[in-house]
């Protein structure tokens, strides 16, 4: 049986010390290849080195900021722009999927299979002590990791395109998540990741 055989209804994936539920399929009103597309093209893409463990890196990635309030993780700040008409659009269909509200979104652009996200947890302090980060995928299948802070669990997920996952509850307290590179060659991928910034 597929777990996610419903493309239009988020279904919750079990998931101990936290809260994780799938949707196959955001429907917001164009192709998931014409978003992909729309995405790289329109998207002013920044690369930002980020400081870890007192040394600067420069990011795997491309990414952006969008919404009303600016954010800061790992020693860098990020000014927001205002939301793209494409991404209000995608963002109300989030809102709408998941019945939560969103004010900001990070959006990350990874142009190959080079390009990846190390392992971390969205716990900043203004995204609040229980936050909801919903990421959604277009463009070539990468596999989403979670592994468990203590007990080192480890769970993958493939995000296609097009789908959306919700992190929730005590997910950013318990575990870490991350994109890792891939030896196969692949296509671009754009990830939105939707949060509330208080």
């Amino acid at each position: 049986m597929d777990l996610f055989s419903d493309n239009a209804t988020l279904t919750p994936i079990p998931l101990e010390d936290g809260e994780l539920s799938f949707l196959r399929q955001l429907e917001f009103g164009i192709g998931n290849e014409a978003a992909l597309a729309r995405l790289i093209a329109d998207t002013p893409w920044l690369a930002h080195s980020i400081t870890l463990w007192g040394k600067p890196h420069l990011q795997p990635r491309l990414t952006a900021w969008q919404g009303d309030k600016a954010y800061t993780y790992s020693g860098l700040t990020l000014t927001p722009l205002p939301f793209s008409p494409l991404v209000l659009d995608i963002k109300h269909a989030v809102e709408h999927a998941s019945g939560r509200l969103f004010n900001s979104v990070l959006l990350n652009y990874y142009r190959h299979e080079r390009d990846s996200m190390g392992m971390h947890s969205d716990d900043e302090a203004e995204l609040g002590p229980q936050p909801a980060i919903a990421s959604v995928s277009f463009g070539a299948t990468r596999s989403f990791i979670l592994k468990h802070k203590r007990s080192k669990r480890t769970v993958k997920l493939d995000l296609t395109s097009g789908s959306m996952l919700l992190m929730a509850g005590q997910t950013q307290h318990h575990w870490q998540h991350g994109i890792n590179k891939q030896s196969q060659a692949l296509g671009p991928r754009v990830n939105l990741t939707f949060r509330f910034i208080r």
